[in-house]
């Protein structure tokens, strides 16, 4: 039987960066990728992301980057796993095409959430909300950094990239995926 054609991935590491308690050198990410037999390993900015083609299911990819994570890290580190496709479909997805990207975060999660997922949010800076089926948009016009914006237990156990993160690395998974 012939192999499976490779499929392009984008791995976005929670609570990874290169400082405080998720310390982890982008270098040592695609070694550890590269250990998995991942194939065409990209990291993209020191915050944990990161791009390579693997034949496997998305759930094999997630449980053995995980794995391998926990090992190297001491401790859980969750991976939302996203194809070329469906980063594409994120960006043709986006309820706020109007705002900065910079202002627009993207929380990824590993399952679709209920729209009541964000009842009792508290959004006191005029922050915008809308759920995409596994992934939550947040306009923050004044900046994430200056937010007070409060999210249900349920809304916080993603992780989250900006607009042009997400851009950059669509555009690097469209280009493994040839």
């Amino acid at each position: 039987m012939p192999a499976a054609p490779p499929i392009a991935y984008a791995a976005l590491l929670r609570a990874v960066n290169v400082g405080g308690t998720g310390k982890l050198a982008m270098t040592d990410l695609a070694k550890l990728c590269v250990r998995q037999g991942f194939c065409a390993v990209k990291t993209y900015i020191a915050s944990g992301n990161v791009v390579f083609t693997c034949p496997e299911p998305e759930a094999a990819v997630k449980a053995a980057l995980e794995r391998a994570l926990e090992k190297q890290m001491g401790k859980p580190v969750a991976v939302m796993v996203r194809t070329a496709r469906e980063l594409q479909a994120t960006l043709d997805g986006n309820p706020f095409p109007a705002v900065d990207p910079r202002k627009l975060l993207v929380m990824f999660f590993d399952e679709p959430l209920a729209r009541s997922a964000l009842a009792g949010a508290v959004t006191p800076d005029g922050e915008e909300l809308a759920v995409r089926g596994r992934e939550l948009f947040v306009h923050f016009p004044n900046g994430q950094g200056r937010s007070r914006i409060k999210l249900p237990k349920m809304a916080t156990g993603g992780t989250g990239r900006n607009l042009n993160t997400v851009a950059r690395l669509a555009g690097m998974t469209r280009a493994l995926a040839g």
